[in-house]
């Protein structure tokens, strides 16, 4: 049987510059009835709603999901089942939802839990996803300098819990990216000390927006006081470094 439900759509609204959304997110963005965001903390617009807000129309319906920011599972998968009902409110009726998310919705977005909690509802639900510009990216554009090159190893690390896990990235990759480093910023600094790295780091706060900051050579920044959007990236062993 035939359904005319709505379609899903995943779009990456980049970095932060408003500017760097594709050209295909951009027009789905603006065609579809529904646009979902994950909701801000605090009464503020969340980063990918404050990203895709130049480009929404006033006729849209805007959709604040609450994810929340713990690691309690059964918590997480009852905040993904009640955002994936919002969802499916619409996509019932036969309207087109876009949920947007900052970067990339494949590259450790909230999308994917959501995708897979809609599929859990009914599995003929039609998704695409749209990709976009990662922060990995946007901040080596912003350093002017090339992520890797040749047959560098790259490895990202999405969160970091253990120092463990650093060092081994750092003796087994050629250039190691640090996401959501600004609760371990210190920790991290000195093991970047104890392997004579600091010299060839770089964190970059915000990356692409107007109040962007770039700090390159941390060997005097023991402490800095880093936002939640901060990236840190190290080149162990790049020929640009030599």
């Amino acid at each position: 049987m035939m359904h005319s439900w709505g379609k899903l759509y995943g779009i990456g609204a980049g970095p932060g510059d408003p500017e760097l959304i594709t050209v295909k997110g951009l027009r789905l963005l603006q065609q579809v009835p529904v646009v979902a965001f994950p909701a801000g903390v605090g009464g503020k617009l969340g980063m990918a709603h404050q990203i895709v807000s130049p480009w929404l129309r006033s006729a849209q319906v805007q959709l604040p999901l609450v994810f929340p920011f713990v690691q309690d599972e059964a918590v997480l998968s009852q905040a993904w089942r009640s955002a994936a009902e919002q969802v499916w409110h619409y996509l019932k009726q036969g309207q087109d939802v876009a949920f947007v998310s900052e970067g990339d919705v494949s590259f450790y977005s909230t999308f994917t839990y959501l995708a897979q909690t809609l599929l859990e509802i009914d599995t003929q639900i039609e998704i695409e996803t749209i990709p976009g510009i990662c922060s990995p990216m946007a901040a080596a554009a912003a350093l002017g300098i090339p992520l890797t090159i040749r047959a560098q190893r790259l490895v990202i690390l999405p969160a970091l819990y253990s120092m463990a896990v650093l060092e081994s990235a750092l003796t087994s990759a050629d250039v190691v990216v640090l996401m959501k480093v600004s609760s371990v910023y210190q920790q991290v600094w000195s093991i970047l000390q104890q392997y004579q790295l600091l010299r060839h780091s770089y964190v970059v706060v915000r990356a692409t927006l107007p109040d962007q900051l770039i700090y390159a050579d941390l060997s005097d920044r023991s402490n800095l006081q880093l936002p939640y959007f901060s990236l840190l990236i190290v080149q162990s062993y790049s020929p640009l470094n030599q």
